[in-house]
């Protein structure tokens, strides 16, 4: 019977368990520091160019390559 009860309440103590994480959240931990609405001090990072990857071979062209080289 008390395996029916636990199995019945930990939906119930999981949501408090959210909930309490939550509310310690927003009124326990310490607020960011607020930024002023004007323009950003850093402008955004842009790359210049998106990166290159090499170019990968086929199985077959690299076959064909390690067969003709012997």
């Amino acid at each position: 019977m008390y395996a029916l009860i636990v199995l019945a309440s930990t939906p119930f103590v999981l949501l408090a368990t959210v909930m309490a994480l939550s509310w310690w959240e927003d009124h326990i931990l310490p607020t960011p520091p607020t930024e002023s609405a004007e323009a950003p001090a850093e402008a955004p990072f842009t790359p210049a160019a998106p990166a290159q990857l090499p170019e990968l071979l086929s199985v077959g062209a690299a076959l064909t390559r390690d067969v003709a080289g012997r």
